[in-house]
């Protein structure tokens, strides 16, 4: 995708998890843009199938046929991508049915489908099975040292690079940056974990032999406000995080374009109040909450 000047293109969760959700919401977005703030757009929504073991990030719960998927970004002329930042994968993996089966469909499709990749033993199979993809640097790699960033950015198999959260503030950095490097960043909004997490590849790690199918318990999180679970509020206090203020008057003026929205493994609720957010103007919400609740009758607690 080639960013327009001062356009900010969000990435949002639940390609498969939400999928019912932007069954409803797409159709209202796509009628009442005026209601919209005309700074910013859908860049991609992001995702993967239930029980595909190239998952990784969030233990998928999206059980949605890919066929419908695709049919719905078509409609929609966004882009999807698969979630595919699994970080154990080895050899063994690489023939997995489900996954080779939904590469496929996208593959075949007339969608720009991007890849959100960990692995480089994966990223060589995809390269050399499929031709359609472009390929996304996976936040779950939790590259905190600004010359690895760097060279996550200078590598040319990635159209984009989610920087970890942490990296967000750096400013002085991400704005010393090449334009063509800035426009590769992409820039995790809302995260909720404390900045002084040290477990965050564990987490991930965990999440990953999960995915695999592996028994292990769940990570249990021990990070500051790590048990209260996921809060709008409190990621909204998050040194790290970017308001839709930070987006318009610092990093829109210096060229960086892209912001990724989490919430996977979020219910529908939360979703939509992250997309009213970031994306509605507020004289609107009560109108677009009505187009979604009342209209379409939509269940979302």
């Amino acid at each position: 995708m080639e960013a327009k000047q001062n356009i900010a293109y969000y990435h949002l969760p639940g390609l498969y998890e939400h999928y019912h959700f932007y069954n409803k919401f797409l159709p209202v977005y796509k009628e009442y843009r005026e209601c919209f703030y005309d700074w910013c757009q859908i860049g991609s929504i992001y995702g993967s199938p239930s029980g595909c073991i190239w998952n990784g990030g969030r233990v998928a719960m999206g059980n949605v046929s890919s066929s419908e998927v695709i049919k719905l970004m078509a409609s929609y002329h966004i882009s999807p991508r698969l979630t595919f930042s699994n970080a154990l994968l080895e050899e063994q993996h690489l023939s997995d049915a489900m996954a080779n089966q939904t590469c496929s469909l996208f593959n075949n499709s007339t969608m720009n489908t991007g890849i959100i990749i960990y692995s480089k033993l994966l990223l060589n199979y995809l390269k050399s099975h499929y031709t359609s993809f472009y390929y996304v640097s996976s936040t779950t790699k939790v590259i905190t040292h600004l010359k690895e960033a760097k060279k996550e950015l200078n590598d040319k198999d990635f159209q984009y690079v989610v920087l970890d959260y942490r990296l967000n503030k750096k400013q002085d950095w991400l704005f010393s940056l090449t334009q063509t490097q800035k426009d590769k960043v992409e820039l995790l909004c809302n995260e909720c974990c404390d900045v002084h997490c040290t477990d965050r590849k564990a987490c991930y790690k965990n999440v990953s032999e999960i995915n695999l199918g592996k028994q292990v318990k769940e990570h249990e999180c021990r990070a500051p406000g790590g048990k209260e679970g996921y809060q709008f509020s409190n990621a909204m206090k998050n040194p790290s995080f970017i308001s839709i203020e930070d987006i318009q008057n610092i990093y829109l003026p210096h060229g960086i374009s892209h912001f990724k929205i989490e919430g996977r493994g979020l219910g529908n609720a939360l979703l939509f109040e992250f997309i009213l957010y970031y994306m509605v103007k507020p004289e609107y919400y009560i109108f677009i909450r009505e187009k979604i609740y009342l209209e379409n009758m939509l269940d979302l607690f």
